[in-house]
């Protein structure tokens, strides 16, 4: 749940309360580590390599794996942002948010472009970042990488890099933070 959420939307008309710390800040360190490698490793460098971070848990992560990058690489490596809040299918179900920054700093067409966000659910969120990717080009590749995946999918969709795999019930709620991940409950006010 990210700080936009969090700030306009309390969800299911309650607030959350968390339960538990999941990974604390050394965790998530140690994950994004990690990742950056993996994400390197996988792509034979950095060479045509984008990270965009899915508005908005996703963004101070996908920052966070480009300072990583390139401290082990020593070359910058693009990151952008993306709202993709107008095109997902369940809009009618979700209350609409103030629309956030969508910022793609280069033309995708022929790059590896790693997506990232905070927590994978059920997968709609993904599916409309791809379809509001190809607005800004057709990608070489189009990768995943998430903090925690949480299960529960609806949609035939997997992530190619993740923090930690977490097991949840359909009622309770993760927090993804550069600061930890807690879980915790969702109640009524």
């Amino acid at each position: 749940m990210a700080e936009r959420e969090r700030k306009l939307a309390t969800p299911r008309g309650g607030v959350f309360v968390p339960r538990s710390q999941v990974m604390a800040v050394d965790d998530v360190h140690r994950a994004l580590v990690r990742i950056a490698h993996e994400i390197v490793e996988r792509n034979k460098g950095v060479d045509d390599l984008v990270l965009v971070g899915l508005q908005t848990g996703g963004v101070p992560i996908s920052a966070k794996l480009g300072a990583i990058i390139e401290e082990v690489e020593g070359t910058h490596v693009p990151v952008g942002t993306l709202d993709v809040a107008f095109y997902r299918d369940d809009i009618q179900l979700r209350p609409v948010l103030p629309e956030a920054i969508t910022s793609i700093p280069v033309n995708l067409t022929g790059m590896a472009v790693v997506l990232v966000d905070d927590v994978l659910f059920t997968g709609r969120t993904v599916r409309a970042a791809l379809q509001a990717l190809s607005d800004f080009g057709r990608a070489r590749s189009i990768q995943l990488a998430v903090m925690v995946d949480r299960g529960h999918r609806e949609l035939p969709i997997r992530p190619d890099y993740v923090g930690k795999n977490l097991p949840t019930r359909l009622t309770e709620q993760v927090d993804v933070s550069l600061d930890g991940v807690l879980l915790g409950d969702v109640v009524r006010k």
